[in-house]
């Protein structure tokens, strides 16, 4: 492993730390895989707030439409043993479609531009107002004629995916489950994933999802562990966030051990069809795409009944990076979006020098958290409140032990000043002066804070 990547894990570890602190989330759950390896892996917070379990990265989580590459992963497979073609007609496999429907190619199914309802004329499976459709159910409305027709734009359909799990167990005679994990899962080596949450033992982890805040005031726990039936295929597996971000490494092209071969994977991560009004974003088969810090990725989202999810593979860098959140208002994507900016800001400056190594640590004022973070020969200031901690970071020089200046810095902050390091007796580093503002330990400057702002004196200008 490059040294840059061992400073960025460790410096991603404690930034994600702090912001699942800050955004009140019951628990969150990472983890990176460098050339299919899980290089780094934590887990923060409750698995359940009721009973005040602790999240560990061994707890499973509702993956949601991280399922829906497992699926495309099937197909794969099985159109690599030709046993089907992805510009076949879906009636081919099955039947009793609307012919509208019956016609749309897996190709069109998998890129989520058949056309079909997103999830039905109700929906409330995931709102937790009924259960999951069946195979039945899902027929029925699969008898229905699609919503708009095929090949018009980018239109995601959970019926789709559901419509593509009834084909694998028409051509495999079996189970969606049975074939996902024998065919898919096994011989990727994921040993914390199932098919679905009915299908863990009662001895495995298994982290609860929770609500919002904002109706109730407070969060509410969502059990989670409810059968997604015949929508499995889009929504249903369980895993862990190693096991998820080993699962989407080996999809990369450049992925030196697969379950598929180069130009499936190819396939897969090719850009089909632009998403409406995001900003260069990207579907292929399963797998959605983008840049971010200008990193090139690709990968999928997830969002389950008091769960969100989120995973991006990062081929140029081989890296793979998924995060986990067990609530509905789970900061999942931007924290992805952030360890993508941490990750590119250590790769272009390198690893701290001898020189700058013990420039460190998490200092605090009344405004907050402020990190001091050693890359090459220079310390940046970054601000772990923000998604990207380094956007517009001031930048010091060492000059000596215990002295600095500030070399760049935005024109309202202190460019051109003073930085000094103040010690103890002992010669422990107490505190930094970053141009005029005192940077002290966090409890430092809690004790200060609670003896010159005492309970009481915060009032609600309506009390």
């Amino acid at each position: 492993m490059d040294a840059w990547l061992r400073w960025a894990l460790d410096y991603v570890r404690d930034w994600l730390q702090f912001q699942v602190g800050m955004s009140r989330q019951p628990g969150c759950m990472i983890a990176i895989a460098h050339r299919g390896e899980i290089v780094m892996e934590a887990a923060f917070g409750n698995a359940n707030l009721d009973s005040g379990e602790k999240l560990t990265p061994r707890h499973r989580f509702r993956i949601a439409s991280h399922s829906k590459a497992f699926t495309a992963a099937g197909i794969m497979r099985l159109r690599e043993r030709k046993q089907l073609k992805l510009d076949d007609p879906v009636g081919t496999y099955v039947k009793d479609l609307h012919p509208d429907v019956g016609t749309t190619t897996l190709t069109q199914l998998l890129s989520h531009s058949a056309g079909l309802m997103r999830d039905g004329h109700d929906s409330g499976q995931f709102t937790d107002t009924r259960s999951y459709l069946t195979a039945d159910e899902l027929r029925a409305e699969l008898a229905l004629p699609p919503a708009i027709d095929p090949n018009t734009r980018f239109k995601y359909s959970n019926h789709g995916y559901g419509l593509l799990g009834l084909v694998i167990e028409a051509i495999a005679g079996e189970p969606y489950a049975d074939f996902i994990q024998r065919e898919v899962i096994e011989p990727v080596g994921l040993r914390e994933t199932a098919p679905d949450a009915t299908l863990l033992a009662k001895s495995v982890p298994f982290a609860r999802g929770h609500s919002a805040e904002t109706l109730l005031g407070r969060r509410v726990v969502i059990p989670g562990d409810n059968p997604t039936h015949a929508i499995a295929s889009a929504a249903g597996l369980v895993a862990t966030a190693a096991d998820t971000a080993r699962f989407f490494a080996q999809l990369a092209p450049n992925a030196r051990k697969s379950l598929l071969s180069v130009g499936s994977r190819r396939e897969m991560v090719r850009r089909q069809w632009r998403i409406p009004q995001e900003l260069e974003a990207y579907y292929g088969l399963a797998l959605m795409s983008g840049a971010t810090a200008g990193l090139d990725w690709f990968g999928h989202g997830g969002g389950f009944q008091g769960y969100i999810s989120r995973t991006a593979v990062i081929p140029a860098r081989e890296l793979a990076v998924t995060v986990l959140t067990n609530s509905l208002d789970g900061w999942a994507p931007v924290w992805v979006n952030g360890v993508m900016f941490i990750l590119q800001a250590f790769q272009a400056h390198g690893p701290a020098s001898r020189r700058t190594r013990d420039w460190n640590g998490r200092w605090w004022t009344l405004w907050g958290a402020t990190d001091l973070v050693p890359m090459a020969k220079q310390v940046l200031v970054g601000n772990p409140q923000l998604i990207n901690p380094f956007m517009d970071a001031t930048r010091i020089e060492v000059t000596g032990r215990d002295t600095g200046r500030i070399v760049e810095s935005g024109g309202y902050a202190s460019h051109g000043e003073p930085v000094r390091r103040v010690r103890s007796k002992t010669g422990a580093i107490t505190g930094i002066w970053l141009a005029g503002a005192q940077l002290r330990p966090e409890r430092v400057v809690r004790a200060e804070m609670e003896r010159k702002y005492p309970k009481g004196r915060a009032r609600r200008k309506d009390a």
